[in-house]
């Protein structure tokens, strides 16, 4: 085993167990989800119904919405672990330590993707309860959960960018707030593609977390369009590469600056 990976594994294992000391945090974190599934299901249910939309089941289309959206404001809060260690002097332990620097983002980011796959299978199972129902078996789970973690990645490696430059739980949350929602409604996650505004379908293009929703969605049903479900992970894939170079140079300034 590599000294990298060695060191990635271990601080995944340090992170997850200071996780089990915070069951709270997982349940906190559910809250908002459930709010999202039930009452949004329940409230736009008969949207549906509208010509155009595409299926004749509004939660079945809205659960794998709530799954990256979760993903995304989840992994928002990722930095958060690094202010506190900067508060507490552990990080500059760990730079005074042969810690493999890459290691200590590539630790967040592990331990981030097992949240999300705990979140999402929470959400899904919640979501079949409550009646939703899908065609594309485990195959298609297992490919929801694949493009919730490279969401989560993206986010969590641009949550931890932004944590090494601003080191400031205020700027950080904010930052997160601010770019959180937007996302998420300028996408189809809540609303059939046929019947966003024009606009908006332009947007939703460019955006990672409709990259995500569509490909969820497409591979949760009966025949789905493999094309475009590869097309939209490798786009994913992508830019949770770029954006993991991105959080490693943010750590090599962050070492520069102290």
């Amino acid at each position: 085993m590599t000294t990298f990976a060695s060191h990635t594994g271990r601080l995944t294992a340090h992170a997850l167990r200071r996780l089990s000391r915070q069951p709270a945090y997982l349940l906190f974190n559910l809250i908002q989800p459930m709010v999202w599934l039930l009452l949004f299901g329940e409230l736009f249910r008969r949207v549906a119904e509208l010509p155009g939309f595409g299926t004749g089941d509004y939660l079945s289309y809205l659960t794998p919405g709530v799954i990256v959206m979760t993903a995304m404001m989840s992994a928002g809060w990722a930095g958060t672990s690094f202010i506190d260690d900067m508060n507490r002097g552990v990080m500059d332990r760990n730079l005074t330590s042969p810690v493999s620097r890459g290691a200590l983002i590539a630790g967040s980011l592990a331990h981030q993707s097992v949240v999300t796959v705990i979140q999402s299978l929470v959400v899904f199972g919640v979501g079949v309860l409550a009646g939703a129902r899908y065609d594309g078996g485990i195959l298609g789970v297992l490919v929801v959960l694949a493009v919730a973690v490279l969401l989560s990645i993206i986010f969590g490696a641009l949550s931890d960018a932004i944590a090494l430059l601003v080191r400031q739980q205020e700027a950080l949350i904010g930052i997160s707030q601010f770019l959180a929602l937007p996302l998420a409604f300028l996408s189809s996650v809540m609303m059939a593609p046929s019947l966003l505004p024009g606009w908006v379908g332009t947007v939703a293009e460019y955006n990672p977390v409709d990259w995500a929703a569509v490909a969820g969605r497409e591979a949760l049903t009966a025949d789905p369009d493999w094309a475009q479900v590869l097309g939209h992970g490798g786009l994913l894939l992508a830019l949770a590469a770029v954006m993991s170079w991105l959080a490693t140079r943010a750590f090599r300034a962050y070492q520069r600056a102290n």
